[in-house]
């Protein structure tokens, strides 16, 4: 059974808050005794939160680049298969010991050969048709000494499967005579006991196979004659109604697939499982790992069970913003200070939302009510992400709450807050350090949606507009591009001074949005937005309110 994991996360395209509140929060909520749990990113970390994390000497969370169930999380971890040249008998042993209806086939490096089902099995060789089909064997000497636990006398083949029919010799010689008549015994398994006149008379024939039961001994001409005439002899401790029931069993069981069978990689979702389960009359399908070698057995009783992953979000509730997939596992809290958005569960959960300027704001507060005293570093994160979403206490979205939690944290990390909160900016504040115009919008991107619009607006903190004037024509051709591979009805980039304290919004929309927007024009697509600081509590209120007229 595997255990589950919880995964802490925040939103894509991650800012300094949402990554310290999810490693922050995820160390909270062990230290709860919740297990499994462990923090993670939904996307690429700016330069600001990287400073944070190489200053703090903390591991980067891991990327989780989507969320959706994997075939990998609803198999068992042991999954049990035949190799290629194993006798059918071996194969029913397997399906009896372990309950199961299906059974790779795999060759020596675990590789499939094919699937074999119970049911097409048992209709083959258990349900009687005609007496020919009863006689009917497909085997190779190994498989048959093999199935009896036999000793080989005499070796004319080994791995070679052959199309045999099966005789036993358990009469009077005459009539035994009589009733071979017309048979081809080149194509013959003969079973039988110490009949003296029998084995002379079968290998002076030339029969294919000779099986002689109950361990009895073999004379020396016979054994002579055999060799003469190229008959294998093979000698088995069972008696011969055993040995004649284990002799049809004694088929290959590669013999008994084809290679036309369904297969999925171990990585692929479980929504690409079920449609092939949907399209197939198999019962179910083999599953390979990344190597091409079976893993594991998917039927569609493995889409019924559980998902061994769950999700906290931190920082952000509405799943347009989560990492891929997010809607299709359990989430089972939800911790942030935004507004609510079209978030909904099947279950009810904790949904921690707080009027704060952080979301490390939030999650200290449960550090309080938890009666929790988190470490140096645990305070380190959780101050570096409250000065940032507040630019250091300037932000309209600051309360007296986050001033008096920061002090708190400061105390606790041994840090300044100001020459802290400094540092913070500095590390992320040149624009030309980014990659590329890119990843310098999408660093800190976020999409909203309204009945009849949806827009997105990124942000980014400087010194000085000095060197984004500098760069705004190419940054508004990126900006254009993002909007246009988003669908987007407006996209926006909001550059913020927090020395200066206001910003300056580039805006693409349609030919209206000035008169619109209610905020000074600088120039084509760039509005000055004096006093604005805060995205969320200063911007995206006044957009929703004029794109919803």
């Amino acid at each position: 059974m595997k255990e589950d994991i919880v995964y802490v996360i925040g939103h894509k395209n991650p800012d300094t808050d949402s990554i310290c509140s999810a490693m922050a929060y995820a160390r909270l909520r062990d230290l709860q005794g919740l297990a499994g749990v462990q923090p993670a990113r939904a996307g690429n970390l700016n330069r600001q939160t990287e400073f944070v994390l190489e200053e703090l000497a903390l591991p980067v969370p891991q990327l989780l680049t989507d969320i959706y169930p994997r075939v990998r999380g609803v198999i068992g971890e042991h999954v049990v298969t035949v190799p290629r040249n194993a006798p059918l008998s071996r194969a029913l042993e397997l399906f009896h010991l372990h309950a199961i209806r299906m059974l790779p086939v795999v060759d020596d490096e675990r590789r499939p050969v094919g699937i074999l089902f119970l049911k097409k099995v048992s209709e083959r060789f258990l349900v009687p048709r005609q007496e020919k089909e009863i006689r009917r064997v497909q085997a190779s000497v190994n498989s048959i000494a093999t199935c009896l636990k036999a000793k080989v006398l005499n070796r004319e083949e080994s791995d070679e499967v052959l199309e045999l029919n099966l005789y036993v010799g358990a009469m009077d010689s005459a009539t035994f005579s009589q009733r071979m008549e017309g048979v081809d015994l080149k194509r013959a398994i003969l079973i039988t006991g110490d009949r003296i006149k029998i084995l002379r008379a079968a290998v002076e024939a030339g029969v294919r196979i000779l099986i002689v039961t109950g361990s009895l001994p073999v004379p020396e001409e016979i054994m002579a004659l055999g060799r003469a005439n190229g008959v294998t002899i093979i000698s088995t401790p069972f008696d011969t109604a055993t040995t004649s029931w284990l002799t049809r069993l004694s088929t290959p069981v590669h013999s008994l697939v084809s290679d036309d069978f369904q297969a999925v990689n171990e990585m692929e979702r479980l929504d690409d499982l079920r449609l092939k389960l949907l399209h197939t009359t198999d019962p179910g399908v083999v599953v390979l790992d990344a190597d091409g070698r079976v893993c594991g057995v998917a039927t569609k009783s493995n889409l019924l069970k559980p998902v061994p992953v769950k999700l906290i979000l931190v920082d952000h509730n509405e799943i347009s913003q989560a990492v891929a997939g997010a809607d299709k596992v359990e989430i089972i809290e939800v911790v942030d200070h935004h507004r609510l958005g079209n978030f909904h569960t099947d279950y009810p959960i904790h949904f921690i939302n707080q009027p704060l300027g952080s979301t490390c704001s939030v999650v200290s507060t449960l550090y309080r009510q938890a009666g929790i005293e988190p470490d140096r570093a645990t305070a380190g994160l959780m101050l570096a992400g409250l000065l940032s979403d507040t630019v250091i206490l300037k932000s309209p979205t600051t309360t007296d709450t986050d001033r008096e939690i920061a002090t708190w944290l400061g105390k606790l990390s041994g840090l300044d807050l100001q020459e802290f909160g400094k540092r913070i900016f500095a590390a992320g504040s040149a624009l030309g350090a980014y990659s590329s115009l890119r990843q310098l919008i999408l660093a800190d991107f976020k999409e909203y949606e309204t009945d009849t619009q949806k827009f997105g607006v990124g942000q980014v903190e400087v010194v000085s507009f000095e060197e984004f004037h500098g760069m705004k024509a190419d940054i508004a051709t990126a900006l254009a591009a993002i909007k246009q591979e988003r669908g987007l009805d407006m996209a926006g980039l909001l550059v913020t001074d927090i020395v200066q304290e206001t910003s300056l919004l580039l805006a693409l929309g349609s030919k209206e949005l000035p008169y619109l927007m209610s905020y000074p024009q600088f120039e084509e697509n760039l509005y000055e937005l004096r006093g604005v600081l805060s995205r969320k509590k200063q911007l995206v209120p006044h957009l929703l309110k004029v794109i919803n007229g």
